[in-house]
């Protein structure tokens, strides 16, 4: 089995069991070893799911603009925990192909691999609810028809973003391409680097 092909199985699995309740207050219940890859790709889709269904929730145009300061708060804190984790799958990578043996003439890829995972994370999210706009039983039939357009190139981009995924760790695995993890620095969470947090002490 191919990595990405493990990682749509995971993500299509997390998907499934948080619409069970459909409730973004719902506890995770991860089924995976806490120190395995399964985990990771289990939690990651999770917090994207949560917070695919938060940015729903926070443009309804008649929210209390006191419950969307709170909501735009918890995204903010879900937008840290993605980066967090993406950082921690791409130390995995780093970790695996750590005994690699790098060509003199190795290339750097635009993005890491774990990046392009986390897009990966995201398109199963989009495949499940533009299957689900595809399939609404109120929607006119110009409705269906158009997402179901859309689904078809949705799960064609999920072929390619899965091929070149798997391309890409296989030239990591023999040495044509090298990563590199870059902490994200995100300056806009840190008190110290924040006009508006560090101005107000």
């Amino acid at each position: 089995m191919s990595f990405t092909t493990q990682c749509n199985q995971i993500f299509n699995q997390a998907i499934r069991d948080y619409h069970i309740k459909n409730d973004v207050d719902t506890p995770i219940n991860n089924p995976y070893d806490r120190e395995s890859i399964e985990n990771r790709l289990y939690l990651k889709c999770w917090i994207d799911t949560v917070q695919w269904h938060l940015e729903d929730i926070i443009r309804d145009p008649h929210i209390d603009p006191i419950e969307a300061l709170q909501l735009k708060r918890r995204i903010d804190r879900s937008n840290q925990d993605r980066t967090d984790l993406v950082e921690q799958i791409d130390s995995y990578f780093r970790q695996k192909y750590s005994d690699v043996n790098v060509s003199p003439d190795a290339t750097i890829n635009t993005e890491s691999p774990a990046w392009a995972v986390d897009r990966l994370s995201i398109l199963a999210l989009k495949i499940y609810h533009m299957r689900e706009q595809a399939e609404r039983e109120d929607a006119s039939e110009e409705h269906k028809q158009k997402c179901g357009a859309k689904l078809n190139v949705l799960l064609e981009q999920q072929v390619d973003l899965s091929t070149a995924i798997d391309q890409l760790l296989g030239d990591i695995a023999e040495g044509r391409k090298y990563m590199k993890v870059y902490r994200q620095m995100k300056m806009y969470n840190d008190p110290s680097t924040n006009p508006i947090l560090y101005g107000k002490k």
